[in-house]
């Protein structure tokens, strides 16, 4: 399992392809996405991504808020662990400039302590 921001170009090895932002990304037709499942569920919820503004300094805050709201969503994670079990290759998507101050981070680090 791997993420990538979804204006990246399509790769051959990004198998199923998850969006995993609440909102659909700007400039981005559904067709050129290639997307295969869009879970907005999974994403953080409106007032925490209001909150964070991709705000560094509170990038540790972030991540902890996150992993809370991603405690009551234990049916999505179980889902994409499955989708990983079935295709091999899962690919998260997301939109966000910054990679390194991103919900997807979060996300695929708590993925993969799931067995």
């Amino acid at each position: 399992m791997k993420i990538k921001r979804i204006y990246d170009q399509l790769g051959d090895d990004d198998g199923y392809r998850i969006l995993i932002d609440r909102l659909w990304p700007r400039g981005v037709s559904k067709e050129d996405a290639h997307v295969d499942l869009w879970l907005k569920g999974i994403a953080p919820s409106t007032e925490l991504r209001k909150w964070f503004q991709h705000d560094p300094e509170k990038w540790k805050e972030f991540g902890e808020r996150y992993r809370k709201e991603l405690s009551g969503e234990r049916e999505n994670l179980d889902r994409i662990k499955d989708i990983e079990k079935e295709h091999g290759n899962v690919t998260l998507l997301y939109a966000g400039k910054d990679e390194k101050h991103t919900h997807a981070l979060v996300l695929l680090q708590l993925l993969n302590k799931i067995s």
